[in-house]
């Protein structure tokens, strides 16, 4: 009698440390978040902390997410999605086209004037994203949100209000068609991540870079350049970007936690992300009006020379999509009336 109070004394004790060590084990989910910007630019600030402490909130605490922005953890941006997919962080944020051409069906929202408002192209893009990229070009992680951020625009030393005006200049490209755009327009492109965007402008290795108004301030664009070119109806361009999360991070999460992230992730979160960043365009504008910059905003016939001007790149790219066995067309048709549908 004695022996068998003994034995279940010992396997109520071994229940309990099971069950605390699963406690524990619950409580202690630290997730490693990098990326390439300062804590202070936007989307560190008004996305991706928002994801977290929201993240953690639903936790209840057991999901801690650490942030490391500037590349804290090391290694260069476009070494970001490696770094996903390697388990060196656990989830990262970046630029699509930080690696050209691996991720082909994310650039038709790239393409010159596909760019409407980042809300409706952040909804197409995960619509999208879940129907053709999802078991392809992204099959290696777990994607939490994909989006684009707001018109994209023209930055330079001087002022740019025909497409001839781009020939010799020097011109940061964040993705590969923003490069190809910028040498279709006789410009110079120079491929650079935009935390080099300041440097380069400073020391004169670019004479200008495209981005949107919403980087400029955590840049000090305004302050190095002081004419900023703008387009009537769709945008310039836009670039892409994801949220991703290592594979087997996600995988090896409680029912419970992995029901968090869920929640947290997908079409509402890529529409908040895409926006946030839209919105923060004006604020960012205002101090380059508010320095007297020169800001050109070409109507609607100006903007449709750069239009023409622009489609050898559409072209390019539909080549480029058929010899990978891709339809371009039929993925720019579909975006095109997924971004009318969100509307």
């Amino acid at each position: 009698m004695m022996f068998r109070r003994t034995l279940m004394g010992l396997a109520g004790a071994a229940l309990a440390a099971t069950l605390s060590t699963t406690t524990a084990m619950a409580q202690d989910v630290t997730l490693r978040m990098h990326q390439f910007l300062p804590p202070q630019a936007n989307v560190p600030k008004l996305v991706l902390d928002v994801w977290a402490d929201k993240v953690e909130a639903d936790s209840n605490g057991r999901i801690k997410v650490e942030r490391y922005p500037s590349m804290q953890l090391g290694g260069k941006p476009p070494e970001l999605m490696d770094q996903a997919i390697d388990g060196v962080a656990d989830i990262v944020w970046t630029v699509v086209g930080y690696t050209p051409g691996r991720f082909p069906r994310t650039e038709v929202f790239e393409l010159p004037f596909m760019m409407t408002d980042a809300r409706s192209m952040s909804a197409a893009y995960w619509q999208m994203f879940e129907k053709h990229m999802k078991d392809t070009e992204f099959s290696d992680v777990h994607i939490l949100g994909t989006w684009v951020h707001g018109p994209g625009l023209i930055h330079a030393n001087k002022e740019v209000r025909t497409p001839g005006d781009m020939s010799g200049l020097k011109m940061r490209g964040g993705s590969r068609l923003a490069s190809k755009l910028i040498e279709t327009l006789g410009g110079t492109p120079v491929g650079m991540p935009v935390p080099a965007v300041p440097e380069g402008l400073s020391k004169g290795v670019i004479d200008g870079t495209t981005i949107p108004w919403e980087v400029t301030k955590a840049l000090k664009v305004p302050e190095l350049v002081e004419n900023h070119t703008e387009f009537t109806g769709n945008a310039l361009y836009t670039l892409t970007f994801v949220l991703a999360m290592n594979l087997d991070r996600y995988e090896g999460l409680s029912d419970e936690d992995r029901a968090v992230i869920d929640a947290n992730s997908g079409l509402e979160f890529s529409i908040f992300a895409g926006g946030t960043m839209e919105d923060s365009d004006a604020g960012s504008r205002k101090i380059a009006a508010d320095r007297g910059n020169n800001i050109v905003t070409l109507n609607a016939e100006e903007t449709e020379a750069w239009k023409v001007a622009a489609q050898p790149v559409v072209d390019g790219w539909l080549a480029d999509m058929k010899s990978q066995g891709i339809d371009g067309q039929a993925l720019i048709d579909e975006a095109r009336q997924l971004i009318a549908d969100y509307k």
